[in-house]
Order: C-alpha cells, then sequence, then structure tokens
C-alpha cells in the first residue's frame, strides 16, 4: 500500500462498535472483494470491500473476518482467515500479510489461512443460533456482478440452513457515518493530497490545453503524495460538458472564455475526498459568470451552515432548495410565475440545479449513512450546489467536505482550497 501505516487501534474501535450490536450467541462474516476479470489475463487494480477494511484495516485479496463475541474460547471470537503466503507468491506479486503482520494491521490475535475457513466456522457455527450476512443495501447501489460476499451467501444458506440470519448492514450504515477522530485525520489527508493537486491545475489552465491533460496533471499530483490515485472517476468539464453532471470522457480542448468544472477528489487510505471547484479557462470571469458563481458560493455558504446535530437530510434539501430559488430569481433566470406554478415535486428551482446539495463521504465516495435519522456530531458530509445553464455553454458547481461538530458551524476538511473569485484569477494570472 502507499499509504503509511494505520494504527490498529481504529479497527479496534471499530469492532467493538460492531460487536455490541450483535445479538446474543451470534457470528459475523466479511468478505474481501474479487479480483475483477478484464479479458485473457487482464484484470481491474484491486480494491478492498470497505467494510472488512474498517472492521480491520486488512488491505489484501481472499481475506475473511469471523467476529463472534460470545464464542466460549477467547481465540474464536475474532479471527482473520488469510491466503497463505510463500516464496512464489512473493517472487511474482510481492509480500502478502504473514500471520504477524495481519496481528499488527488489525489488533486480531487469531489468524488462520483460508484453508481453514470452513472447518473453523463449523465449529462456531455450532455456538451460534443467528448469523450476521453483510448484503449491500446502499441507496445508490446497482449491483449486476456476483461478489465474493454474494456466493459466500449461497454456500452459507446451503450448509447452515437452521440459523437465524441477521443483516450486517443497518448496523455498518451507523456506525460507519460517524467517524472516530483517526478517519477524519485520514479524510484530512485525502482533502490536503486534494488541494495539492488544485493548486498545481491552477498554474497551467489556459486556452488549448486538453481536459486530459488536467486529468493526468492531478493524477500525477495525487500519487506523488501517497494515493492511489482518484476516489472516483473525474470530471474535467469545459464550457457546455459542465451541463452533463456526470461527464467522464475529459476529451475536449479547453476554449478561451469557457468555465472550466472540476469535480475531483483524491483517496487516501482507502478514504475519499470530494472536491468541485469552478475556474475561467482564460483565468477571468465575465460579468454574468462572476455573477452566477457567486450565487452558487453563496448556496454552498448558507446550506454548510445548516448542517448542524439535529438536522434531518429531507428538510435540509428543502432548505436549500428556497435559498437557491432566491438565487435564481435574483440572476432573472426563473421568475415569480415559475415559483407560483411549480410541480411539488420537481419545483422551479430544478430546472438549473438538479440533483442533492450534500451526501455522506468517508470510506465510499457516497458513504454509508441512514437518511431518515437526524445528522449526529463527527459526520462528515459533501456541500455541492450547482447551477447548469445550456443555453450560455456553462455549468458552475462548487463542491467542500465538512464534519459536522456537537455545536456550532461544520468543520470544512478543504478549508484551504481556494474558491474566492479573487483567489483563483489571481492563483492563474501568476
Amino acid at each position: 500500500m502507499k499509504y503509511t501505516p494505520i494504527s490498529s487501534e481504529l479497527f479496534i474501535k471499530n469492532r467493538v462498535k460492531f460487536t455490541k450490536q450483535m445479538l446474543p450467541k451470534s457470528v459475523a462474516v466479511f468478505n474481501s472483494n474479487d479480483i475483477y476479470p478484464i479479458s485473457a489475463d487482464s484484470t481491474l487494480p484491486f480494491a478492498q470491500h470497505r467494510d472488512i477494511f474498517y472492521l480491520s484495516g486488512v488491505d489484501q485479496e481472499e481475506s475473511i473476518l469471523l467476529l463472534c463475541p460470545d464464542a466460549p474460547f477467547a481465540h474464536l471470537k475474532e479471527i482473520l482467515f488469510l491466503r497463505e503466503t510463500n516464496e512464489h507468491i512473493a517472487v511474482w506479486e510481492g509480500e502478502k500479510l504473514t500471520k504477524e503482520k495481519a496481528f499488527e494491521v488489525s489488533g486480531i490475535k487469531s489468524v488462520y489461512w483460508l484453508q481453514d475457513f470452513e472447518k473453523v466456522l463449523k465449529e462456531v457455527m455450532s455456538y451460534c443460533d443467528t448469523i450476521y450476512i453483510n448484503t449491500n443495501e446502499h441507496y445508490r447501489a446497482k449491483i449486476e456482478t456476483e461478489t465474493r460476499e454474494a456466493r459466500f451467501i449461497k454456500w452459507w444458506k446451503e450448509n447452515y440452513p437452521a440459523h437465524q440470519v441477521k443483516k450486517s448492514n443497518p448496523i455498518l450504515q451507523y456506525i460507519r457515518s460517524i467517524k472516530e477522530q483517526e478517519e477524519i485525520e485520514l479524510l484530512q489527508k485525502a482533502c490536503n493530497i486534494t488541494e495539492k493537486g488544485f493548486r498545481r491545475v491552477l498554474g497551467m489552465v489556459q486556452p488549448g490545453v486538453a481536459e486530459y491533460e488536467i486529468e493526468a496533471e492531478f493524477a500525477h499530483e495525487f500519487i506523488r503524495n501517497r494515493s492511489k490515485g482518484f476516489a472516483y472517476t473525474p470530471i474535467i468539464a469545459s464550457g457546455s460538458n459542465a451541463n452533463v453532471l456526470h461527464y467522464i470522457e475529459n476529451n475536449q480542448v479547453c476554449k478561451a472564455g469557457d468555465l472550466l468544472l472540476l469535480d475531483v477528489g483524491a483517496e487516501y487510505a482507502n478514504y475519499s475526498s470530494d472536491m468541485t471547484r469552478t475556474i475561467p479557462v482564460s483565468g477571468k470571469f465575465d460579468a454574468f459568470q462572476k455573477k452566477v458563481y457567486q450565487a452558487v458560493l453563496h448556496v454552498k455558504n448558507e446550506a454548510t451552515k445548516m448542517l448542524v446535530p439535529g438536522t434531518f437530510w429531507k428538510e435540509y434539501h428543502v432548505e436549500v432548495g428556497k435559498i437557491m430559488t432566491s438565487e435564481l430569481l435574483g440572476l432573472g433566470l426563473i421568475d415569480k410565475a415559475d415559483v407560483q406554478n411549480e410541480n411539488p415535486d420537481w419545483p422551479a428551482y430544478k430546472k438549473y440545479f438538479m440533483h442533492g446539495t450534500s451526501h455522506h463521504l468517508g470510506l465510499d465516495t457516497h458513504d454509508y449513512g441512514l437518511l431518515h435519522l437526524p445528522m449526529e456530531a463527527n459526520m462528515v458530509f459533501t456541500v455541492e450546489p450547482g447551477i447548469y445553464i445550456p443555453e450560455k455553454g456553462f455549468g458552475i458547481r462548487l463542491e467542500d467536505d465538512v464534519v459536522i461538530q456537537p455545536s456550532g458551524a461544520p468543520f470544512n476538511l478543504m478549508q484551504n482550497i481556494p474558491i474566492e473569485v479573487e483567489e483563483i484569477e489571481s492563483l492563474m494570472a501568476k
């Protein structure tokens, strides 16, 4: 891994939070991700399943975590199963976790090789009435590939049909949404790396530069700062491309007078940052671009103030919509008749701002979080309003990542990333 070691204390705390929510006489199993094939002998780079990483720190394929807090023997209460390493693997693939190293990473004393999993599970299941299976129930998830987790669930149902089933996901959706201090520090590192990339880009954007060249500058800066790269597929959208919300082709040339929307974030130690900035290709905003920019920035700043303990997700978005409506009226993009005659299910402001304002952030860019519960301290959210005007050939979105505080305004993890018009223009002039 490129990132520096993380103290096992974080993962020990995370396991305690999870096991406290488990029923008596129960076991929970978490599987790593597969390495996914492309064709021939080509594969995608391995990306660890965030749940097993969150609970163990293990960042390696073919790994399993078993938790059984009521097991009658200490060595069965928490167990890691790893692919057995050998000299051949070390030569061809590099170093893999030894049992000693796995303990150092995770704080788990019981480490077995993967071939022992079925035998050990059989013993553990004899002490348990319930198994927690780890299904993906994220509200944005669309799963079309059979995962290692899904294959395990099929196998388990065939071999242990008499046990009760519970779901790990509701527990994880809650505990993962409230970050430990160590996690906030990792998120801050990811944001700091993103800042370095953005400042690098400010110095090279000009008419004639291609979107993919800008993407390459970000990648260079991210990787040289111990990131694997982008936390998600980057959006480098010049001119009208910014009006395509998930534009990822990044293959056009930036033109004089255009705006450039950059929705880019570095990952660090599997934690995501998520930044959006909109800058003028020629180094200066024109008068109308600046007015729209200031409107978006005002909405972002006002929305940020509402991210406090006790705020409810749906109510928050309704209030942000009211602020955006006011700004669009001021810009003359909508009028009072549009508002009076609006469809409550698709308010007038949605013509120019059609997406949500915030989402949870953490190990996943669209992180875990139960949206029907009130916000709490140490939850991390993006704040990302935008105004998109296809008829003018540009879209503007601004986005920061913030941590909810016990009281007062949230803490902005991106407070050092330039966002004010004057600072951006000044830096680009240099």
